[in-house]
């Protein structure tokens, strides 16, 4: 009995490590927080999007916003305008990142020069 229990614990861990991994797999791409903190003040157009994540190219800036489109991020409006204006904003669960995002942006600033150091003295000793 105690080894079916151990396995059941094992496989729930496995499960949750890889919800974990799935979910956040969007944060992997190099736009994807930018692009989240740039929506985080409203929506945005396209190109205002492109320009204030300059250098991203319109190929990676599309991809990217259908990625997080796809995970249910971000919301893509088109609105009945001639020219067609689209506009892109924040989900409930694009919004609910904010928080985490904030917090791990404030840990970077606050040890960003300890990960320098850190790095320096690792390649020092491996090169």
């Amino acid at each position: 009995m105690a080894a079916v229990v151990e396995m059941s614990r094992a496989f729930e861990r496995a499960r949750s490590v890889a919800l974990v991994r799935e979910s956040l797999s969007v944060l992997s791409s190099k736009w994807a927080v930018g692009l989240l903190l740039a929506l985080g003040d409203g929506g945005r157009r396209y190109h205002e999007i492109l320009s204030e994540l300059d250098p991203i190219s319109e190929k990676v800036l599309t991809q990217t916003l259908r990625a997080m489109e796809r995970d249910g991020l971000i919301a893509r409006q088109v609105h009945a305008e001639v020219p067609p204006r689209v506009e892109y904003q924040l989900t409930r669960l694009g919004a609910s990142m904010a928080g985490p995002l904030r917090a791990l942006g404030a840990w970077a600033v606050a040890n960003g020069s300890s990960v320098a150091s850190a790095r320096e003295r690792y390649d020092a000793v491996h090169s």
